[in-house]
């Protein structure tokens, strides 16, 4: 049996299946070369996923370079999420990357991409085929933490009662109540009863079960941030609400120019700016709240913080204030569940909007992630995230600087994603329709405006590889030079 099909009988693969030719590196690149050299590998198949890499010592020794070159390149694979270390099992391949599309005249981008996207838009951007997804709000989902998730549901499996199979409290379950009492006093400063909490599916429900009670109370218009989410404003409008836009600057929304009854405020990581509500705005709203304004926080991607200190919530300053949260940023959008906190004028209709939407969440999901919670692996989780997230960040900066140096970059401090604006002269819309066009997906700022403004675009960075980010800015890069 030759060397090649040995190594492959052992699980692992050699230099010289892969052929791999050290001549071909450039100078002083050895490790980025090596690191694209494997790269190809995985994407055309020579290394399948689930395949294990030969020891660095090994290959090091093939190639004729230094360890170190090796391990770098593979530092390089496990950061990207294409690779991941098992300790004494090495090097195993865990995902393959995305080859770009072959450009198609029949590609729907102009439909899906339009200036007044419907209600329908999210869905028919996420069915969209792409090469590269920058889809702003989505975190790496292949750092999942699935052996500990495994872990707590065998926990609560084992521990589980007969009774618990039933239907329980539209509220939530009491344990996952009280583990997220603990989890906001922990993280987010807030002191809440575990009495006060109702468990959600998401800040999608949550908003949509504040809009149904708003109404029951004569609450008809609900002021939202500009720019500001799409995604909250048709949630509202589903609900029959008007959206009245509040202008957002550097200091968060402009609290003089609200017009309505209650406002839909993301103060910790404002959507899409990423500005912080400041001491002075936060001041005035207190002011404003007290003389009869209904708030509702949503605390988008409060735990993602990289260059700056934890911003408090503001239903920490202020108990009347309707507060959302969930783990769809800090886990994965799949697991439907969140949290809401609401003042008592409004507690009995909103659960009982709950019990008439679904009867309460799934319970085993609550269990579980209450597990996760009191033990300590959602805060591990986090810090090991926060790392990845901080480094993608800092690739997608790179990418923009040099792809789009007329770009202005918003909001790097924190969050799972960048905005960042142009000259007037760009159609936003346009160039997001051409980008998914040729397999990249993003979004237009303009979406996310009722008022006029500078063209944009929002770019999330979390759930791409550093690799997959530099390509896809530099599709963008080159759309934007092509933009009339």
């Amino acid at each position: 049996m030759d060397r090649a099909n040995t190594a492959r009988s052992e699980g692992s693969i050699g230099s010289d299946f892969l052929q791999l030719d050290v001549r071909e590196a450039p100078p002083g690149g050895l490790a980025d070369w090596l690191a694209g050299q494997l790269r190809s590998a995985i994407a055309d198949g020579r290394l399948p996923v689930g395949g294990r890499l030969p020891a660095s010592r090994v290959l090091a020794a093939e190639l004729r370079v230094s360890r170190g070159v090796v391990t770098e390149a593979y530092r390089r694979l496990i950061d990207d999420g294409h690779a991941a270390g098992r300790g004494r099992a090495g090097t195993v391949i865990v995902a393959a990357p995305v080859l770009p599309p072959a450009p198609s005249p029949d590609r729907l981008s102009g439909k899906v991409i339009t200036p007044l996207p419907g209600a329908e838009v999210f869905d028919a951007v996420r069915a969209a085929p792409a090469w590269i997804d920058l889809t702003p709000g989505v975190p790496d989902l292949t750092a999942f933490p699935r052996a500990a998730w495994l872990r707590a549901e065998r926990a609560v499996l084992d521990e589980l009662e007969p009774s618990h199979f039933g239907y329980g409290d539209p509220r939530g379950a009491p344990s996952m109540r009280l583990a997220v009492s603990r989890w906001l006093a922990r993280n987010r400063g807030i002191r809440a009863d575990p009495g006060e909490i109702i468990v959600v599916s998401g800040v999608a429900q949550a908003l949509t079960l504040l809009g149904q009670v708003l109404r029951q109370h004569g609450v008809l218009s609900v002021a939202v941030e500009d720019p500001g989410s799409l995604g909250a404003r048709q949630h509202l409008h589903h609900c029959g609400l008007e959206t009245p836009p509040a202008p957002v600057d550097d200091d968060g929304v402009r609290v003089a120019c609200l017009d309505a009854p209650a406002v839909l405020l993301t103060p910790a990581h404002q959507f899409p700016t990423g500005v912080v509500l400041g001491g002075s705005r936060r001041r005035e709203l207190l002011r404003w709240a007290a003389a009869g304004g209904i708030v509702l926080e949503d605390d988008y991607d409060a735990e993602h913080r990289y260059d700056r200190a934890p911003v408090p919530a503001v239903r920490s300053m202020l108990p009347e204030v309707c507060y959302m949260g969930s783990v769809s940023k800090l886990l994965a959008p799949a697991l439907r569940v969140g949290w809401l906190l609401a003042p008592p004028r409004f507690f009995a209709d909103l659960v009982a909007a709950k019990r008439f939407a679904d009867l309460g969440n799934a319970v085993l999901a609550q269990l579980v992630l209450a597990r996760l919670m009191e033990t300590g692996e959602l805060e591990r989780q986090l810090r090991v995230v926060r790392g990845r997230h901080r480094r993608r960040r800092d690739a997608m900066i790179r990418a923009v600087a040099s792809e789009l140096p007329g770009a202005v970059v918003h909001g790097a401090a924190a969050g799972l994603h960048l905005t960042i604006t142009f000259d007037a002269d760009v159609d936003d819309v346009a160039v997001a329709a051409a980008a998914l066009a040729e397999g990249v997906k993003v979004q237009p700022l303009s979406w996310h405006r009722q008022l006029p403004g500078r063209p944009g675009l929002v770019l999330g960075y979390a759930a791409r590889t550093a690799t997959e980010i530099a390509e896809g800015v530099a599709v963008l890069g080159r759309l934007v030079g092509l933009s009339p």
